[in-house]
């Protein structure tokens, strides 16, 4: 088992968290799962009934919860306003890496337990708002 520890040391406030959510109306989800039993299929599932369009990013499958599934964030021909990121945090930095090359992106997103701060520093100094190691479902429901 891979477990990488790493406290957050960037990282969004509430406040900003709040307007994220408020100004977001579509999301990109690196690494959402078919299976219903995982936790990125659940957030997706909500983010999907709260009123966000959700964008799949897997390496396979065609459709999840009904919508298209892409290969990479490049892939993708829609605006994002935010990228959900359900992969280790040694992807972070390539996933940044990719919302730096988009000019629509506005935040990153690393979910709950996934926390890299070189990538987080990297995604600021870019102009990108930056948030790790807390869940989109529940900062929604905490709204």
């Amino acid at each position: 088992m891979d477990i990488e520890c790493e406290f957050p040391t960037i990282n969004s406030t509430k406040d900003e968290i709040r307007e994220i959510l408020k100004n977001t109306t579509s999301i990109a989800i690196v690494g959402l799962s078919p299976d219903e039993t995982k936790d990125s299929h659940r957030v997706a599932k909500y983010l999907q009934t709260v009123g966000y369009k959700i964008y799949p990013i897997y390496p396979k499958e065609d459709i999840i919860l009904g919508e298209k599934v892409y290969r990479s964030l490049l892939d993708i021909p829609h605006q994002i306003d935010l990228v959900d990121i359900f992969r280790k945090a040694s992807m972070v930095m390539e996933i940044v890496d990719q919302s730096i090359k988009r000019t629509d992106i506005k935040t990153v997103w690393a979910q709950k337990g996934i926390v890299n701060n070189e990538a987080g520093e990297k995604a600021v100094a870019n102009g990108l708002k930056f948030v790790q190691n807390l869940c989109t479902m529940v900062e929604h429901k905490n709204l």
